[in-house]
């Protein structure tokens, strides 16, 4: 409405006429349209800047409303004064257009904290009404608000996971992009858990629910945005103190302007209207936007890659670090036993009967022997008389055969010859697990499993080394354990046997060094490490994302994301300057040039 009723303002105003040599039509009244139409807008588009310019200088804290607030103020009182005590329009077209570039800045900036919530709207979407609940008839149409945990609803090809939950039955692949930031479709088999938002790919899958309402993933994430999006961070602080400065600085340049301008020409027009311009010029109203929408995209673009932030300063402090801390187990390991190594006089067939062995068996060895002769595609046989030796291992028939499969208590129970004596020592050198086949012609295969190192630990561990930060580890484990593990992945700087209770006194050891330290871990057993460093990363936290005790908070267990973080923090930070330098700078010119300084030489704003 404002720019509308600008533009007859603009066209009827003589300064602008003259300016690009052209003339409106006069009739009677034109001479009205532009102190009319400014005072219009002024009334509507000015006055809330004036009431929130108020509440600044009844806080004693002038920011950037107070400022705006002068400008628009002196403009205004300006150009009436000219025109009942002169007759001319002065300041009107310069009013007008100062108001529509406030409104409008402030429409960029709202417009983008919308797109940022707006983001949170469409993964709002992602939750669907409905579900196809299964009761003991089949299954019935229910709204999603209306089921509870412990029901059981089935996901077609193609629907989206109404509720946060575990299959217990169907295999298939989830599109979790838009929660976790993970473009390849994850694999899902029974056991495994879902995030309600996410997309069912090929098979069908029966979930139960685990978690409903504002307990879910999706629910959480959108909490978080949203407090992050409310959080003041002090970049903003500065902002705002920067023009609290602006504003003293505007006015005690117009009262220099006037006394200089009063001693050399008199008091008169000439003098008024150069304090005037000084203080219409010194409002750079972009200094009020290049902090917000630096913070509302960075924040909305962070949770599109699954980064939750949960504290703004954390953001804008983890460019300073210097440190980072990994907690070992579930973070830079897979947090379960996996099979790394093996020897055998034939592989596959050793590993086929040791997977048969062990079907029954609930023991995480088992699970791990089981997985890998999944992943491998080896047809596993049956077995039968399944027993189990406690402390141990187990035994049972295979293919017509008896099988064990133990550690070196079972070789010394059976009497067995110890065989691939090599392998098991330099297993045991790195804190592995060996178990061993045993069959009628004795120790056919030795596996060693450990808590699997994953893909992305190395490459990350590797890029924040390349970005100049100390890359060290906690773990409770051995220290042989953890010195394999820091040695695989080149970290120089580790502790073992640490118990969780006294994960933040190493924190704190290294602060004590002077060191800016960010520690990463579960969100859960490392909460007061997380509480003490610098800046907290909760990882792999996609289905307990309140994680109070950490400043931000990743979604997909991957500490590749890591260095996505810090990137973006670098991006913010450059970004921020670079907006804060060009909304200011143009000050240190324009003010002295408004003042009049150059005006010897014929150059006035």
């Amino acid at each position: 409405v404002s720019t509308a009723l600008s533009i007859p303002v603009l066209l009827y105003s003589p300064f602008i006429q003259s300016l690009l040599n052209f003339s409106m039509p006069a009739f009677s009244g034109s001479s009205l349209i532009v102190p009319v139409f400014s005072v219009i807008v002024f009334l509507y588009g000015g006055i809330p800047f004036l009431r929130m310019g108020r509440d600044e200088l009844e806080d004693r804290e002038p920011g950037m409303m107070a400022l705006i607030s002068l400008a628009i103020f002196v403009a205004f009182t300006y150009s009436m004064a000219s025109l009942f005590l002169s007759g001319t329009s002065s300041f009107f077209w310069e009013l007008v257009t100062l108001i529509d570039v406030m409104l409008l800045g402030h429409w960029i900036e709202m417009r983008s904290v919308r797109k940022a919530s707006g983001a949170l709207e469409e993964l709002k979407k992602l939750m669907p009404d409905t579900a196809e609940k299964i009761t003991e008839e089949g299954t019935e149409e229910v709204k999603v608000s209306e089921l509870e945990e412990g029901d059981k609803v089935l996901v077609r090809p193609g629907d989206s996971i109404p509720v946060d939950g575990k299959v217990y039955d169907g295999e298939s692949s989830v599109d979790e992009s838009m929660i976790t930031g993970e473009s390849k479709p994850v694999d899902k088999s029974e056991g495994d858990e879902v995030i309600g938002g996410t997309v069912n790919k090929e098979g069908s899958l029966r979930i139960e629910v685990t978690l409903t309402g504002d307990e879910t993933t999706l629910s959480g994430i959108m909490n978080l945005v949203e407090e992050a999006q409310e959080s003041e961070s002090r970049s903003q602080k500065l902002a705002d103190k920067a023009a609290g400065w602006l504003f003293y600085i505007a006015l005690g340049s117009g009262l220099v302007t006037g006394a200089a301008w009063t001693l050399a020409v008199g008091f008169g027009l000439t003098t008024v209207e150069r304090v005037v311009t000084v203080l219409v010029i010194a409002c750079p109203h972009a200094l009020g936007l290049a902090v917000p929408l630096v913070i509302a995209i960075n924040t909305s673009m962070a949770a599109q890659n699954g980064i939750l932030i949960r504290e703004r300063i954390a953001m804008e402090e983890a460019r300073k670090l210097d440190t980072v801390v990994f907690d070992k187990t579930g973070t830079l390991t897979e947090g379960e036993q996996s099979v790394v190594d093996m020897e055998a006089d034939d592989e596959k067939e050793a590993l086929r009967k040791m997977a048969a062995a062990e079907y029954d068996s609930e023991h995480m060895i088992a699970h791990a022997i089981r997985k890998e002769a999944e992943e491998r595609v080896l047809k596993v046989p049956g077995s039968s008389c399944f027993n189990s030796i406690s402390g141990k291992g187990v035994k049972a028939q295979v293919e017509g055969k008896e099988v064990y499969v133990g550690g070196p208590n079972l070789l010394e129970h059976l009497g067995v010859e110890k065989k691939f004596g090599e392998f098991t020592d330099e297993s045991g050198e790195k804190g592995r697990t060996v178990v061993y086949l045993v069959e009628e012609d004795g120790v056919t295969a030795a596996v060693a499993l450990a808590d699997k190192i994953r893909d992305e630990s190395r490459e990350a561990v590797e890029k924040l080394q390349s970005r100049g930060l100390e890359v060290a580890m906690l773990t409770g484990d051995s220290e042989d354990v953890a010195e394999s593990v820091a040695q695989e992945l080149g970290i120089d700087t580790y502790f073992a046997e640490v118990l969780p209770e006294d994960k933040d006194s190493k924190i704190q050891e290294l602060q004590d060094q002077d060191k800016r330290v960010s520690m990463v871990g579960d969100g859960v057993n490392d909460a007061p490490a997380l509480t003490r460093a610098d800046v907290g990363i909760a990882i792999g936290s996609g289905t307990d994302v309140a994680v109070e005790s950490a400043d931000i908070i990743l979604v997909k267990n991957d500490p590749l994301a890591v260095v996505k973080l810090l990137n973006l923090s670098d991006l913010n930070y450059s970004k921020m300057v670079q907006n804060l330098f060009w909304a200011t700078g143009y000050n240190a010119l324009a003010i002295p040039l408004a003042a009049g300084v150059a005006a010897p030489v014929g150059i006035m704003l």
